[in-house]
């Protein structure tokens, strides 16, 4: 079975966590597109956000890795897009719920909140669980 796409995309708070994940997805065989920032220059989130969004939301990539500082702000921007479901995670636990329950097809991270293993750990969960539908594709449906 082949793996997924995934698009990235950060600012420049998130910018080295962001590198740090694509390596580690590269690395286990997904294929990576990169939408920036590719340095550590200021960038305004919203327009990372955007881009991820409409990637994940177009079908570019089934899913997708935002990344700033806090994690907020980006998967707002993210968010803003339909088709797009980014949720901020801050563990294992609520990556493996944001897909069983939310169908997150995003997942959003803090650079300046977690540390790199956490992030590993939350992106592994996230990539690995399957939406359970049932009684939340209802409830999913409703986000469109």
């Amino acid at each position: 079975m082949s793996k997924p796409a995934i698009a990235v995309a950060a600012d420049h708070a998130g910018f080295e966590l962001k590198t740090l994940l694509k390596a580690e997805l590269e690395s286990q065989g997904y294929s990576v597109t990169d939408l920036g920032t590719h340095g550590p220059e200021s960038v305004d989130y919203p327009d990372f956000g955007r881009a991820l969004g409409e990637a994940v939301a177009s079908g570019q990539a089934q899913f997708g890795v935002a990344v700033c500082g806090s994690g907020i702000g980006i998967s707002i921007a993210a968010n803003r897009v339909p088709g797009c479901r980014a949720a901020l995670v801050h563990d294992a636990l609520s990556a493996r719920l944001c897909r069983q329950h939310n169908d997150a097809n995003v997942l959003a991270l803090g650079a300046r909140l977690i540390g790199i293993d956490t992030a590993r750990d939350c992106l592994s969960v996230f990539l690995a669980t399957p939406f359970e539908g049932g009684r939340h594709s209802r409830r999913v449906a409703k986000l469109a």
